[in-house]
């Protein structure tokens, strides 16, 4: 069976190479490191297909290291040992380079098995994970690695690799394309910044595309139809995932509907109507708020009807709730406030429930001044009085600061008349 087109183009040289010039140009700590021939344990971070597995093998082939090779998606504890056990071999006299792809499946007891070697240095590890290694790759191997952040790569290094792949396959199959204008483009943009996605889909282009005397056409319309999905980079426990939910919640506080509604749209196209929900429930009541309060029965009705309707005709309660929270005012004070309070409760301050706030119970004979002597607010003039409500511990405690929109403003100014 032949191998998937990414893999049979691979690049052998960092020159063949698209995109990472933050790491991989002239003059960049990456290429210098590699240059230098002195490698330290590194971890190559990113999304996938953007090279870090094609560095990785290029790097290996230029050192006089043994190599090895494991992926954390299938090795063992027991593989780990057998890596350990070359140690001692002719072959790995100079010391055994690890390449470990996907690290991020490597759990806590498989990674301290190598740390002992890693830290000797008898084995240099360069490994790669699609997840954020800060979260995934045992303490004790970071400290002990620099720590590289691939990224996505524009459509246009792109489209380096895909005029590249299509003249790769007509020299392959030995036939002659004939290339529709816009497909080179439309597949660099579709791919979302991954080549091996993009190598594939031109794979799938002419698989798919008709050939006619030594000629195969490879239209717009086909390309279109093999990247419906294509630009979607979505997996719900990924750091995509929580990059995407955390964009559209901070477009709908930055009172902008534009981003706001394109991170909604990527939600609802990668089916994530829940996380869609929720954040949109949570910026209504978090970043809204006091300044127009009405808003939050307003989107909880609004998400009652998306989750009712399902998808695609979700879409169009949620825009609209998405775009009022945009272009409502934005208050933020009772989220500080609950977060302030619930900050010295967990700090240990709290104290007693004041007399005259409890519950009426009767009072024991140590109690010298008997009674509750609650005072009820509606018997009072403009239904206030002046009483501690708080503990004594934190009777002048402010936890509620009023915001400066026009709904907090006018409260603002009608307990100022009435508490003065």
């Amino acid at each position: 069976m032949s191998a998937p087109l990414a893999d049979r183009l691979r690049p052998q040289r960092i020159e063949d190479m698209v995109g990472q010039p933050h790491l991989l140009g002239e003059g960049k700590p990456l290429i210098n490191i590699i240059r230098s021939g002195q490698l330290p344990n590194m971890i190559f971070y990113g999304p996938p297909g953007i090279g870090k597995t094609t560095l990785a093998g290029i790097i290996a082939k230029s050192t006089d290291r043994y190599l090895v090779k494991l992926n954390g998606t299938t090795a063992g504890t027991a593989d780990i040992k057998d890596v350990v056990a070359r140690l001692d071999s002719f072959q790995a006299q100079n010391g055994i380079l690890l390449y470990l792809d996907e690290i991020q499946y490597f759990n806590k007891k498989q990674q301290q098995v190598l740390l002992e070697y890693i830290e000797s240095g008898a084995i240099t590890l360069i490994a790669s994970t699609t997840e954020n290694p800060y979260f995934y790759v045992y303490s004790a191997i970071l400290s002990r690695s620099t720590v590289f952040e691939f990224k996505s790569i524009s459509p246009a290094e792109i489209e380096k690799a895909v005029r590249r792949a299509f003249i790769f396959m007509e020299n392959e199959r030995n036939e002659k394309f004939e290339i529709e204008d816009g497909v080179f483009s439309h597949i660099s943009t579709a791919s979302a910044g991954d080549v091996r996605k993009a190598l594939n889909i031109v794979e799938l282009c002419v698989l798919s595309s008709p050939e006619e005397n030594g000629t195969r056409k490879i239209s717009l319309e086909s390309a279109k139809q093999l990247t419906q999905k294509s630009a979607m980079r979505y997996d719900k426990d990924s750091d995509e995932h929580y990059d995407i939910i955390s964009a559209y919640q901070k477009s709908m506080r930055g009172s902008d509907p534009d981003a706001a509604v394109h991170y909604l749209g990527r939600l609802l196209e990668a089916g994530d109507l829940p996380s869609a929900c929720r954040r949109l429930l949570v910026c209504a009541c978090e970043d809204v708020g006091l300044a127009y309060p009405q808003i939050i029965p307003i989107v909880k009705a609004a998400v009652d009807s998306a989750l009712m309707l399902g998808l695609p005709e979700a879409r169009i309660p949620l825009a609209d709730a998405v775009i009022l929270v945009c272009n409502s005012p934005k208050s933020n004070s009772a989220y500080n406030a609950i977060n302030s309070a619930m900050g010295d409760i967990k700090a240990g301050k709290t104290g007693p429930i004041p007399r005259q706030l409890q519950n009426k119970h009767f009072d024991g004979d140590d109690n010298q001044n008997k009674g509750q002597f609650y005072k009820y607010a509606h018997d009072f003039p403009n239904h206030w009085v002046n009483q501690q409500y708080l503990p004594d511990a934190l009777k002048n405690r402010k936890y509620y600061e009023f915001g400066d929109n026009k709904n907090e403003r006018a409260a603002q100014e009608y307990w100022l008349k009435i508490k003065k």
